[in-house]
């Protein structure tokens, strides 16, 4: 017999339920959402969409630190004493976010372990996933990095939030992602296409064929 699955943590029902005092907002694709250097006092959860987080040199090179998506947190920065943000988020689609102020999440960490415990282990993976990331752009082709992109943003490995139809996201966005040119992005992406690994209806679906671009030498 296989052992039962541990049932999945709604984030959304648990900020429904227990009553968290925040406030949704809607923002336009490529609307900002906050921008580096802004006061940092509130922690935002994605709702509806996606954000781009990014981060910007002295010289005004821009490098694109992670792509979230809908379930996913982000601005906690803010609970570890930063007083303004290290870098800037984005709409790259139309978005709707759901805002708590730091203190009232404070509050809920400290009062709600259950919540804590699976904030905190959401924290971790998504950490863990930025560092590999790094490491996908130091030592991985320009095509693994872009399959490699696109399983995660269709959350691919993950039972509990299975998304095999992504919202519309630009190529520039992509490229920015993975450290390429947009023209790069749209030969693989073509590439991806023929072979039927990725279509286009009503969005861009993924097939887990794609898998095997990341498992070719």
């Amino acid at each position: 017999m296989k052992p039962a699955k541990a049932s999945v943590f709604d984030a959304q029902g648990f900020l429904d339920s227990a009553g968290v005092a925040r406030k949704i907002v809607e923002f336009r694709r490529n609307e900002t959402i906050f921008a580096q250097g802004d006061v940092s006092n509130r922690v935002m959860y994605i709702q509806q969409g996606g954000v781009k987080l990014s981060v910007v040199n002295g010289t005004g090179r821009e490098a694109v630190v992670a792509i979230l998506r809908s379930g996913d947190f982000f601005g906690e920065g803010c609970l570890a004493a930063q007083p303004l943000r290290m870098g800037a988020a984005t709409a790259i689609t139309a978005t709707t976010v759901l805002v708590i102020d730091k203190d009232e999440m404070v509050r809920v960490l400290h009062a709600e372990h259950e919540f804590s415990d699976r904030f905190i282990s959401y924290m971790l993976t998504r950490n863990s996933r930025i560092e590999a990331d790094l490491i996908d752009q130091l030592f991985n082709s320009t095509e693994k990095r872009l399959a490699r992109a696109l399983l995660l943003l269709a959350r691919y490995g993950k039972d509990d939030q299975p998304h095999k139809l992504l919202p519309k996201i630009s190529q520039e966005t992509l490229a920015e992602a993975i450290g390429t040119t947009r023209s790069r992005v749209n030969l693989f992406m073509n590439k991806f296409k023929k072979m039927g690994f990725i279509k286009y209806n009503g969005g861009l679906q993924i097939n887990s064929s794609l898998l095997s671009v990341l498992l070719h030498e």
